[in-house]
């Protein structure tokens, strides 16, 4: 993808670094796969605030992506590839042969008109979407199901990947985005390529109106507070208020928030290089 500078003619566009989108090639999306989403400013079904900082932001559907990829063995022809407010990756429209369309997460280097196809004995080329058992080692792969039929569930964000670097009888390995290696069932789906849009991550806002257009409103610090709202308030002048924690006293920095999941045993190595022992 390519990035643009913007020109230093106002404030807001001096160190301001946005998205060219140059591979977008629509800005109209397909009417029939929009459904309405309401903001909740982050207030629940009572009307009280649940969630801090949430609020305005402008107007915008949600387009409802195939995780799934279901429709097997039927070859379809990128239409077009579209920016999708919800996600930060762009999304590519299919048509298929029998007349329907769909939305898929655009890939890398797909482009208007390619054929992509899903199907157990399908090649693994980039947007195809197959069983982890049917790829060569080595292929780089998103959209990644945890269980069959489930619909892709890993390495969804603009630019990530995971590579296919071993098969066992029962379960593929798989080097995740973070680095950590983990034991996927081999016979879960998974798309073929890296997701587009990969230098998402070295754009400059340049202005705090950015955030509030995505309905993120100013965060507060917890030393700015008064005692009586956040344990790191109150103070002489500037005092930092002790370790860095959350309003109910949890610690920032340094403490373990995963919690114990079932597959844990399917991990082989953690994203800081620790293996695990096996029980």
């Amino acid at each position: 993808m390519a990035l643009k500078k913007y020109k230093p003619i106002t404030a807001g566009t001096r160190w301001r670094i946005g998205n060219a989108y140059a591979e977008i090639t629509t800005d109209t999306p397909e009417k029939s796969l929009l459904e309405p989403q309401k903001s909740t400013a982050g207030r629940n079904a009572q009307g009280r605030r649940s969630m801090r900082y949430m609020g305005g932001g402008n107007k915008k559907h949600y387009r409802i992506i195939d995780f799934k990829r279901s429709k097997r063995d039927i070859a379809a022809t990128v239409a077009s590839i579209e920016y999708d407010p919800n996600r930060t990756a762009f999304i590519a429209l299919l048509h298929y042969a029998d007349g329907e369309k769909r939305y898929i997460i655009a890939p890398q280097g797909l482009q208007v008109g390619t054929k992509v196809i899903a199907g157990d004995s399908v090649a693994p080329e980039i947007g195809n979407a197959l069983q982890m058992k049917n790829m060569p080692l080595g292929t780089n792969v998103h959209n990644i199901e945890l269980q069959p039929n489930q619909g892709g569930k890993l390495a969804r964000s603009a630019g990530s990947s995971a590579q296919l670097t071993n098969k066992e009888e029962k379960y593929a390995v798989l080097k995740m985005p973070s680095g950590e290696l983990r034991k996927v069932l081999i016979n879960c789906y998974a798309t073929v390529g890296v997701v587009s849009n990969s230098d998402h991550s070295l754009e400059v806002a340049g202005k705090a109106g950015v955030n509030r257009w995505k309905g993120i409103r100013p965060r507060t610090r917890g030393v700015a507070m008064n005692p009586v709202d956040h344990p790191m308030g109150g103070g002489e002048g500037k005092a930092s208020g002790g370790h860095p924690r959350s309003r109910t006293g949890k610690y920032a920095k340094g403490e373990k928030t995963r919690k114990k999941k079932g597959s844990d045993k399917l991990i082989i190595q953690r994203s800081n290089g620790k293996k695990l022992s096996k029980n």
